[in-house]
């Protein structure tokens, strides 16, 4: 099974050389699951064909607003439709979540309680979940078709799903807890607070549930749909 992986954003410098990118990060968190991956970096302009490009796609995160004036994201948003039309599985990430939303008829924007950073704890199910989140944009309105999986007081909007084809998450299953240390000190001082920041930090040895999202995501890919 191909996976296209559409690239909204770059890692920093300084954290790629141990990391890799964020699609790189992706192929980490679903590696021997038997998936061809394609990396597009929309962000880049670099586009599929079209949606029969691939099997199933991934949507990352990126440090870029939904709602932010960049050529890429109508033609983002208008493949969102194609595929979402043809009924293949699409994950998105963070800004995927945001702007799979946005071309559904959802709206983001900031939110007035700030930044998540690090670990967080989501509810699905009546059942824990965490996961690194690194956001202060969240979805405040969803499409009419959007069901609510998961999510806190914090951002109600956590994990989203459309159909049977659609799922997407606002954390981060890709970024372990050394990534996010490394994002705390070369991305987020003096854009979030450093009160924040310092207590994310020292949260970082919580464990979060990445493994568990890695085998749904899997299976999420390979699930059979009429």
């Amino acid at each position: 099974m191909k996976i296209g992986i559409l690239q909204t954003g770059h890692a920093p410098d300084d954290l790629i050389r141990d990391s890799g990118d964020y699609d790189q990060m992706f192929c980490d968190l679903l590696a021997g699951q038997g998936f061809e991956f394609e990396t597009f970096s929309v962000l880049d302009g670099i586009f599929p064909a079209d949606a029969e490009a691939a099997d199933g796609w991934i949507i990352t995160g990126s440090r870029h607003g939904v709602y932010e004036p960049h050529d890429w994201i109508p033609p983002l948003e208008e493949l969102i439709r194609q595929i979402h039309a043809r009924k293949q599985p699409l994950a998105g990430i963070c800004f995927g979540h945001q702007i799979i939303a946005q071309a559904l008829g959802g709206k983001v924007a900031k939110f007035d309680g700030g930044w998540a950073v690090g670990p967080v704890t989501y509810q699905q199910d009546g059942k824990p979940l965490t996961l690194n989140a690194w956001h202060q944009d969240q979805v405040i309105e969803r499409p009419a078709e959007a069901r609510v999986l998961a999510g806190n007081d914090f951002c109600e909007n956590g994990i989203l799903a459309y159909g049977d084809h659609i799922w997407t998450l606002q954390p981060h299953p890709e970024f372990s807890n050394e990534f996010t240390g490394g994002l705390i000190e070369k991305r987020g001082r003096g854009v979030v607070p450093d009160p924040l920041l310092d207590q994310a930090s020292r949260q970082l040895d919580t464990p979060v549930d990445s493994p568990a999202i890695a085998t749904f995501l899997a299976d999420f890919m390979k699930k059979e749909r009429t």
